[in-house]
């Protein structure tokens, strides 16, 4: 059962009758997210994450807060991001089987301002926000949670809202620290009907809501060079590290509904009650460092991710239904390390290319997880991208930037059981590829 923003009086009561001649609630699932699965803006996506900790763009509000104070001026930034996906699952004894080849497309807009003027201190204060939309701004709430007999992915598909702001303030000497909030919907709807078997419904009462859950990120970043020494030249001079967390969040829908069918379920009705999640982010902690001349710069980061967090998650969720599953079916996590490295060069003073590479091992311990079926493999992430810097600009006060950034990641080859709602089991190798292209302008101020 997949549930969206809209939600259908009819199509609830039908399903709800159906569900009491036992039907079993099926539908297919991702925990992914616009920016820990692609990248949000272009020079992310282009260095497969490795030099956003460094990134002094809006998308700093996800990846290090505290490097919103790197720049400045203003900033005002305008993007897209494709990415199409072939997620394959390849029985011995059968060909290679799609399940899914449906892409994520997001349009994004961000601001950075600095605030350090609404105060007599004038001790700058930068607020930044950034918001990513799926399918080009036409879905803000794109949520799936379902069982399957033939196997489902568990990081991609279609991405929820994305939304971020934060703030962020150097402190000293080349030290910064910043925070912003992730936000995310959790939606509830509560549903009272009579219905005939046809579905036919009357006394309808439907309410929804959707509240905000924020969830904290924190980041810090260090200038070694004007930290130790601000005066002189000394060999720390180049060199950057920052620090970040963030703490877990998940999209999340709760239905509550109760239908009397005539003739054959009387008042007070079948009751039906469903709560489950998607889009579940890790709790995240980040550790990186880059080296920067006047034309080039190379760095990396290393991130754990604490993936055994979901394993008590699903134990409330009604789709996926871990309690009533053996200790042994089910799912299971771990928690992973994923090493980032990338550069970038400055051809000139209007163009610059970079370049990153990442390998990212799959959380998902389990090979066998009945009715839910999800696969989840390791992956090969290189990224390539170019940003061009147009200075002639006749109105504006300051060049305009256009940056592109493609990224490619190859899932490696795992092998899998699947077990349909009969208890009969396939064996089946999962594997994929992944093709993200993005493009924004910005416009400084």
């Amino acid at each position: 059962m997949s549930f969206t923003s809209r939600f259908s009086v009819r199509a609830m009561s039908l399903a709800v009758a159906t569900v009491s001649t036992g039907f079993s609630l099926s539908a297919a699932a991702s925990m992914g997210n616009l920016g820990t699965t692609y990248g949000v803006m272009p020079v992310d996506v282009a260095t497969a994450q490795s030099l956003s900790m460094f990134n002094d763009q809006v998308s700093a509000t996800y990846y290090n807060p505290a490097y919103l104070t790197k720049d400045s001026r203003g900033e005002l930034t305008t993007g897209i991001l494709h990415a199409e996906q072939e997620l394959r699952s390849a029985n011995p004894n059968a060909n290679s089987d799609v399940l899914s080849n449906s892409p994520s497309q997001h349009v994004l807009i961000g601001m950075k301002t600095n605030l350090g003027s609404l105060t007599r201190s004038k001790h700058p204060i930068y607020l930044g926000f950034i918001a990513g939309v799926e399918k080009y701004g036409k879905e803000m709430l794109a949520f799936r949670s379902e069982t399957t007999e033939s196997g489902q992915f568990l990081q991609y598909g279609k991405e929820p809202l994305f939304l971020n702001i934060g703030g962020a303030t150097p402190i000293w000497r080349g030290i910064s620290a910043g925070a912003s909030v992730r936000i995310t919907l959790e939606a509830a709807a509560n549903l009272e009907a009579v219905s005939t078997l046809g579905g036919e419904t009357s006394r309808e009462r439907l309410g929804v809501n959707a509240e905000p859950s924020l969830k904290t990120i924190l980041g810090t970043s260090m200038d070694l060079g004007s930290t130790f020494c601000p005066d002189s030249e000394c060999f720390l001079d180049g060199w950057e590290t920052a620090l970040t967390y963030r703490t877990k969040s998940a999209a999340s829908t709760a239905v509550d509904s109760n239908i009397i069918v005539t003739q054959t379920i009387p008042d007070p009705g079948l009751s039906l009650a469903v709560s489950t999640i998607d889009s579940f982010q890790p709790e995240t902690i980040g550790i990186g460092a880059q080296y920067r001349t006047e034309n080039w710069r190379v760095g990396g980061s290393i991130e754990q991710q604490n993936w055994s967090e979901l394993e008590n998650e699903f134990a409330s969720d009604t789709i996926k239904d871990q309690e009533s599953q053996s200790p042994g079916d089910r799912i299971q996590f771990d928690d992973i390390l994923i090493p980032r490295l990338g550069a970038e060069y400055q051809l000139d003073k209007n163009f610059a290319v970079r370049a990153g590479v990442a390998y990212e091992e799959s959380p998902l311990k389990t090979t066998r997880n009945p009715e839910i079926n999800y696969l989840d493999t390791d992956k090969i992430v290189i990224g390539l991208g170019l940003s061009a810097t147009y200075d002639r600009t006749r109105l504006l006060a300051y060049p305009v930037r256009l940056d592109v950034g493609y990224q490619y990641q190859q899932l490696q080859e795992r092998d899998f059981t699947l077990v349909d709602y009969d208890g009969n089991e396939t064996d089946v190798t999962a594997d994929g590829d992944v093709h993200v292209i993005s493009g924004s302008i910005t416009l400084k101020f």
